[in-house]
């Protein structure tokens, strides 16, 4: 960029920071990703680093936040909310401890980590102990007063635990619950209404109601993270001392942090809490990463405050799951139970740690509610694993009038007709598995880790499989022989005998992960494990009748005629009677000992190491006992049986204000019911 283009880039990109502030902390409309505005705020500071006589008083990067709105009245807090500079790598924090270091003369004494949540900074002031105003962060010394609606929030303290000093305002991030979200936003679609992008978002307003009962109807929760101005009170000499007494007086400050000796163990944090962002038995709350900060409250002091941030802390951002870019044309699948599904053909992206060039759009009516189009500038999300997915379309954006798309009336891989049943969302292929898509998904599903567990045979072996014609449905994978792949490219004595080998081993697996691989409609692994608990086999299954089935707690009529149709399709018999005959694993041996009901009704999760069972002797003896025994922690757990190391688990348990037990008392429940608990 030449010298003379430096001025007119600094006015463009404060005035498009300036709308995407307002449209965020005003209007609660986002209209860019984090990531997004991110790189536009780095730029500008960049620029304003490199030309200083160009700052302005009115710059993005002179403030802290934005004005409040006119709905609620103006609170002026009592300290400044400020913002935290961000770090982006594991050479950003070296750089950030080593520029502390310097500016100190010394090593710091430690730090404190802290997950970062993303939701609605807050400021709850209390008075002698009684909560007396809520604010929200506004520009930073300005907030908009959202008590009424805070009140309703039942993690929020309306009176401290034990005497409080005379004024103390606490710093706090609501969020909403992932579960709640989840269950919310089904609600708002079902009713018509607008549904948000993300749990932050839907915080962010459910505290700006004009009705305090709408916000109280949100559920919302709170994780307090530091004390922002006291008068009275104890004295501390670091911020681990100060969120400890913030415990003492009934705060919530999220169990998920640490105190660290130095920068590489803060760095391990970081890494760990990066894995565990959205594995199983995860946080029922989103993260974004970590705040690091020092610990020393001496040293906080010394090191101070830039215009906008303190020097004694900063975010460390995990890699940005929503970033834009075009979609450049929409195609469909047929997946493994017929359900046709669009896609999003999009110009390659890097988000969630991956460059992403395709995304789901879910189905037709999905992507017409939304608004999307071929040709738009739209939002694109990945978590973790999770398949990448188009959020919608950035409206501002859309220049002219791009093309609708609408659901092909045959199917392009068979030429079946296209239909969408009555009452259902998801269009489907009526070509059976004389579509060839449909097919590969479902052989490729039947081989997958959470069904047959049939290791080499991927997409790459399926359609190699289908294109010589040696399988035509899953029956077939138990009679290929080693002469039917040797000699083909790719294909070597060892790999052949491997794969040979991987399908035999398949056959003893258990019967639900059968049930699984068969690609029955609305039958994933928890209904499949809950249909073999009580029937034990295959054959007893296909046998039941549909009312049989739904009596089940937790099937309904919906699966058991999704179950009893499938069966009593005659080539699923076909197909059943020659896995039978392959030698695949048709029936389950009775749980040894007898049954009980004495905790019927009782949902347990077992986390860490038993000293007296393994884990699955303990699940075995909750379930003989009546219990129902998960694999991850939610607002339905009953209790989670704890060992040693129990990890994630404990803390979302935790989070949720779930009961835990020790093993102890766990051979206690099991002895003498829920009277223990």
């Amino acid at each position: 960029m030449s010298v003379a283009d430096v001025p007119g880039r600094i006015d463009e990109l404060r005035a498009k920071l300036r709308r995407h502030n307002h449209a965020y902390y005003v209007l609660d409309q986002p209209s860019i990703p984090d990531a997004d505005y991110d790189a536009l705020y780095r730029e500008l500071e960049a620029l304003e680093t490199a030309n200083p006589g160009l700052v302005t008083p009115d710059s993005p990067t002179q403030r802290v936040g934005t004005p409040p709105a006119s709905l609620f009245g103006s609170v002026r807090h009592k300290a400044a909310m400020f913002s935290l500079d961000n770090a982006e790598s594991p050479a950003d924090l070296d750089a950030w401890a080593e520029k502390v270091e310097r500016s100190l003369g010394r090593v710091p004494q430690g730090f404190v980590c802290e997950l970062k949540i993303d939701g609605a900074a807050v400021s709850l002031t209390y008075e002698n102990g009684v909560l007396t105003r809520a604010a929200t962060r506004g520009d930073g010394s300005v907030g908009e007063d959202i008590t009424a609606n805070v009140r309703t929030i039942k993690s929020v303290p309306l009176k401290t635990m034990t005497d409080a000093p005379a004024v103390m305002e606490i710093r706090g991030e609501l969020y909403m619950p992932v579960s709640e979200f989840e269950r919310l936003n089904e609600e708002q679609a079902a009713a018509g209404d607008q549904v948000y992008i993300n749990p932050r978002n839907m915080a962010a307003g459910s505290v700006r109601q004009k009705d305090p009962a709408i916000t109280a109807s949100r559920k919302l929760a709170i994780w307090t993270y530091q004390i922002g101005y006291q008068e009275g009170g104890p004295a501390f000499a670091t911020h681990w001392d100060s969120v400890e007494y913030l415990r003492e007086l009934g705060f919530p400050y999220n169990p998920v942090s640490a105190r660290v000796a130095d920068i590489e163990e803060a760095k391990r944090f970081v890494l760990e809490s990066e894995k565990t962002r959205h594995g199983e038995g995860g946080l029922d709350y989103q993260t974004d990463g970590v705040v690091i900060k020092v610990d020393s409250l001496a040293e906080q002091d010394e090191l101070g405050y830039t215009a906008r941030a303190p020097r004694w802390a900063i975010a460390y951002k995990f890699p940005p799951e929503e970033r834009t870019t075009t979609l450049l044309e929409i195609m469909i699948n047929v997946g493994r139970t017929g359900n046709v599904t669009p896609f999003a053909r999009l110009d390659p992206v890097f988000v969630g740690g991956a460059n992403v060039g395709m995304a789901t759009l879910h189905n037709e009516k999905e992507l017409q509610r939304k608004d999307v189009r071929v040709g738009d500038t739209v939002i694109v999300r990945r978590a973790g694993d999770v398949i990448p997915e188009v959020v919608g379309p950035v409206l501002s954006e859309r220049k002219g009038k791009p093309r609708i798309w609408r659901m092909p009336a045959t199917c392009p891989f068979c030429g079946h007709p296209i239909i969408t049943p009555d009452g259902e969302a998801r269009a489907k292929c009526t070509g059976g598995f004389s579509c060839p898509s449909r097919l590969r998904e479902w052989l490729f599903y039947f081989a997958s880790r959470g069904g047959m567990d049939i290791e080499g045979l991927g997409y790459k072996t399926v359609d190699l499989l289908l294109q010589e014609g040696l399988i035509k449905d899953a029956a077939d994978i138990y009679s290929l022989t080693p002469a039917d792949l040797l000699g083909r490219e790719g294909w070597g004595e060892v790999s052949t005998n491997n794969l040979i080998s991987a399908i035999e081993a398949s056959k003893d697996r258990p019967v639900p992960r059968l049930l699984t691989a068969l690609g029955i409609n609305l039958v994933g692994p928890t209904v499949s494990n809950t249909l073999v608990r009580e029937f034990r086999s295959i054959d007893r299954l296909a046998a039941a009748s549909a009312a049989d089935i739904a009596a089940i707690d937790g099937i309904g009529a919906e699966i058991a005629r999704s179950v009893t149709g499938w069966f009593a399709d005659e080539t699923n018999a076909g197909l059943i009677d020659r896995l039978r005959r392959a030698g695949l694993r048709f029936e389950e041996p009775e749980l040894e000992g007898e049954r009980s009901d004495l905790l019927a009704g009782i949902t347990l999760v077992i986390t860490g190491t038993l000293e007296g069972f393994s884990r699955e002797e303990a699940k075995v003896a909750a379930e003989q006992a009546g219990a129902k025994v998960t694999g991850s922690v939610s607002k339905n757990t009953t209790a989670l049986v704890a060992g040693a190391n129990a990890g994630t688990k404990l803390a979302k348990a935790e989070s949720l204000g779930i009961q835990v037990v020790d093993e102890p008392t766990f051979v206690a429940l099991l002895e003498s019911g829920p009277a223990v608990l």
